[in-house]
């Protein structure tokens, strides 16, 4: 389904929906299920039979031949319970695993300003927790929903025509038992949503102490931690309070009123024995029916808190679902092929969230080959202009087009295939050194990993592990130095090959003799290619045709090392502070 289908269907309609790949399932449960409930309403009636007519006739044969017919069914309803156990169950996780995968698929679609709003926690509480009362409502909603409605008519028949009077009191009940439910379940659904936004919390507060976990010890600051998760887990613990209040009360009626009905029957069943317009052994098979009423009356009513937890992990899905992602692609946008490197910068204005400009009015023209430097004081721009090249957020105003082109009029997986990025925070899989830098391209056999690995300068490095590319990096490459994080990276723009290179302060983790190598490479893998390097160590740009400096949002200088040393503006500020010995004027 598209977003579209998903911001008009009804909540239930997309649960539905989801059933239909595995309808073969569905439907050998809830056949089960249906036989499971036969046999339980067949159970009164041969009661019945036997004490009117076999025992009282003496048809003993004929009464223990049903008798072993009644265990033998017994244990088909064993089978058939397993059935309704195992399949029903596997049939609800592969609707919540289907739903699950769109749910992922959906998140990669969205743009990096729903990651700017959204934390890694509660993303994880919609992918996970929030999903697991659906396997539930799967598996066992239509299941009992079917079976009890079939159950309750079935037991109103039989009674009805064992005493009419009796069955019509018992019909009654059904319209107020509903009323109790209905009246009661909003409650409880508001409730079970409140507590999964609140489980959410917690789980992004624990995402965030773990991913800190290192800072947090640096810092011996383990007590701040603490206290900070104690209070989430006191959010926690409280989560669930008015909904574990609005179940007891909902249980509370249900069992009442249930149990009130067998003391109704029982007395005005009697009653009639009394009068002598009632056999005892038809009051017996009544109570019996009774159970088979009570039963899945229970179950409505579990399914009633089984429908609030469900729905309420499958609202918060639909509102993910029905969340556009900010950048999409036009209908008609192609992709972006046999990429030259002509970057046009016209005029470009940017503000995160409609605040202020971040840029203003910038203009650049790079051409295919050409290496752009990219220098200033923080803040001043650098890294969002880079940021907007590969459209990772839209221009506020203006415009920037690749070989004439407009990146809005492509499509955004092209722009990603010919734009390289090496960041400043490099993020590496809890995987292997291979499958890291393979990451570059997917495809790659070992001899080109290998070349990359090489061409990186950290191959030498990775013979030196004891499982050398089958080296297990850790969780965000924490196993790894510094600097051979950075050239896992590298490695994995070099396999990539991309016509345009950004290099966010790619060599910034680097020691100043790796730093040499590593740049050689650069200039070597930069031939031919357009290359941004955004740099705080002047250092790394020797090889720059041109220097560009952006400070308050604005370009305020471009030109040549020289060029800009004579102008005594940013550049030369920065480059003399970094040469103290060797200032140039």
């Amino acid at each position: 389904m598209t977003t579209k289908d998903y911001q008009t269907k009804r909540p239930l309609s997309i649960f539905l929906h989801y059933f239909r790949r595995h309808w073969k399932l569905f439907t050998v449960d809830i056949l089960c299920a249906v036989l499971v409930a036969v046999i339980d309403l067949s159970f009164p009636l041969v009661t019945r039979s036997a004490l009117y007519e076999m025992l009282p006739g003496q048809m003993y044969q004929l009464f223990f031949t049903v008798m072993v017919t009644v265990l033998v069914c017994y244990v088909l309803r064993s089978f058939l319970n397993y059935i309704v156990a195992y399949y029903g169950h596997t049939f609800g996780i592969r609707v919540e695993a289907d739903i699950r995968a769109d749910l992922f698929r959906h998140m990669q679609d969205m743009s990096f300003d729903f990651y700017d709003r959204n934390r890694t926690g509660q993303l994880m509480s919609r992918l996970t927790t929030d999903l697991f009362d659906l396997t539930e409502l799967a598996h066992h909603g239509p299941e009992d929903l079917l079976t009890s409605v079939l159950t309750i008519i079935g037991a109103l028949i039989v009674m009805g025509s064992i005493r009419w009077e009796l069955a019509l009191v018992v019909a009654a009940t059904i319209p107020v038992f509903l009323i109790i439910v209905f009246s009661l379940r909003r409650g409880m659904s508001k409730a079970s949503r409140a507590a999964k936004e609140k489980t959410g919390h917690i789980n992004q507060e624990i995402e965030s102490s773990l991913s800190g976990i290192r800072t947090a010890k640096a810092f011996a600051n383990e007590e701040v931690e603490n206290a900070r998760f104690t209070a989430a887990n006191v959010v926690y613990k409280t989560s669930k309070r008015d909904f574990h209040k609005a179940m007891g009360r909902f249980h509370s009626c249900i069992e009442f009123f249930l149990c009130s009905l067998n003391v109704v029957i029982v007395g005005l069943g009697g009653y009639f024995v009394m009068k002598g317009d009632m056999d005892y052994r038809d009051l017996l098979t009544f109570t019996l029916y009774i159970a088979s009423f009570v039963s899945p009356m229970r179950k409505l009513s579990g399914f009633s808190e089984m429908f609030a937890n469900g729905f309420a992990g499958l609202n918060r899905f639909v509102d993910l679902m029905r969340t556009e992602p900010t950048q999409q692609d036009k209908p008609d946008a192609q992709p972006l092929t046999a990429v030259k490197g002509t970057i046009d910068v016209e005029d470009v204005s940017f503000a995160y969230d409609g605040d202020l400009d971040v840029l203003r009015s910038v203009t650049l023209h790079v051409a295919p080959g050409e290496t752009v430097a990219i220098v200033g004081p923080s803040g001043g721009g650098k890294t969002t202009l880079c940021q907007l090249i590969p459209r990772f957020y839209d221009v506020s105003s203006g415009s920037i087009r690749i070989d004439g082109q407009d990146i809005r009029d492509v499509t955004q997986r092209s722009i990603h295939q010919n734009i390289g990025i090496v960041q400043q925070d490099v993020f590496l899989f809890a995987d292997t050194i291979f499958e890291n830098i393979r990451y570059g391209r997917p495809d790659a056999t070992k001899e080109e990993v290998i070349e990359a690995a090489k061409k990186a300068e950290i191959y030498d490095d990775i013979l030196a592990m004891p499982n050398g590319f089958d080296t297990y990096v850790g969780e965000r490459g924490t196993l790894l130095s510094g600097g051979q994080k950075q050239r896992v990276a590298i490695a994995r723009i070099f396999l990539k090959d991309p016509a345009i290179l950004i290099l966010d302060e790619a060599t910034s983790a680097l020691d100043s003799v790796t730093e040499a190598k590593i740049q050689r490479a650069f200039d070597t893998l930069a031939q031919g290619r357009t290359t941004l390097i955004i740099a705080h160590r002047l250092s790394t740009i020797r090889a720059a045709h041109r220097i560009i400096s952006i400070a308050d949002g604005v370009i305020t200088e471009s030109g040549t090392h020289d060029q800009l040393i004579v102008q005594n503006g940013i550049y030369a500020d920065l480059y003399n502070t970094q040469n103290p010995a060797h200032p140039q004027r």
